[in-house]
């Protein structure tokens, strides 16, 4: 059984996207999305390549945010848009998103390991003493543990 056109496009499009030939990639990836409209997959890989090849953010952006509409569960999806993000400067847009995501994917180690390395420091505990004081320091350990383990009680 042969398979299905779009799929065949799709994958031929992640492979030249995983190559580094992004330009050839949104060809495929565009007409597999044509072909299979209400398919993410194909939404967000086209993103993906348009913002690689001809860093068209806005365009790009749209496409993966269509895409997380059609599936909010999918780390994926997010994870693309994430770069998208942060190709077009917008680190703080992509750690939002990433965020969103853990609420939808909890259990994602993924989506964690990227936004880990975005590292966003979180505020001092107690705002009035300097980030490097050390009741800002231990009680700063402190709440990173509490989330931690708060954080896998639920999943």
């Amino acid at each position: 059984m042969a398979p299905h056109p779009a799929f065949a496009e799709f994958k031929q499009g992640i492979t030249l996207l995983r190559n580094g030939y992004s330009a050839e990639a949104v060809e495929y990836l565009r007409h597999a999305s044509e072909l299979e409209q209400s398919n993410p997959y194909y939404l967000s890989f086209l993103g993906v390549a348009i913002a690689r090849a001809d860093r068209k953010w806005e365009a790009a952006v749209k496409f993966c945010e269509m895409a997380i509409a059609l599936r909010r569960n999918e780390a994926q999806l997010y994870l693309n848009l994430a770069e998208v993000y942060v190709s077009a400067g917008r680190r703080d847009d992509a750690i939002e998103i990433l965020d969103t995501a853990l609420r939808y994917c909890p259990g994602e180690t993924r989506i964690r390991k990227v936004r880990g390395s975005l590292g966003k420091r979180g505020s001092p505990v107690l705002p009035f003493l300097g980030r490097g004081h050390f009741l800002n320091w231990g009680l700063g350990k402190l709440r990173h543990h509490a989330l931690a383990r708060l954080s896998k009680s639920q999943t």
